[in-house]
């Protein structure tokens, strides 16, 4: 049973900083892409950051330059370091598996975990 639980949401102020974390169990998670997403209210669920097994990393535009996704094999635990956050940024941040190594936009996640809010205000 793969189980994914995110950490790390809250409250910030534009221009500010948060670290999500996401802890997995379950499988061999260093042989799987993983990857974060959101939803935002009343907007359907996006694509934010991917890491693949060898730690290279895909980036929504909207994200790139002010989001690091990374990975910690010997933990289990995937990440996303957000800074410079907008309020367009609020949202439900859903940590994901995919079902292969390497990331691909064409293929949706296997796994989900139960998402944490992520609110910026101006």
């Amino acid at each position: 049973q793969v189980q994914l639980v995110e950490s790390g949401g809250g409250v910030v102020q534009a221009g500010g900083s948060l670290r999500l974390s996401c802890a997995a169990s379950g499988r061999t998670f260093s042989n799987y892409a993983m990857g974060w997403f959101r939803q935002a209210p009343g907007k359907e669920r996006e694509f934010v950051a991917a890491i693949s097994w060898n730690k290279r990393t895909y980036y929504a535009d909207s994200v790139k330059g002010r989001f690091t996704i990374s990975r910690d094999n010997a933990v289990n635990t995937l990440y996303l370091q957000m800074d410079s956050l907008r309020p367009e940024d609020t949202a439900v941040y859903y940590c994901a598996c995919f079902q292969r190594a390497d990331y691909s936009n064409n293929v949706p996640p296997r796994y989900w975990g139960q998402g944490t809010q992520v609110t910026v205000s101006s």
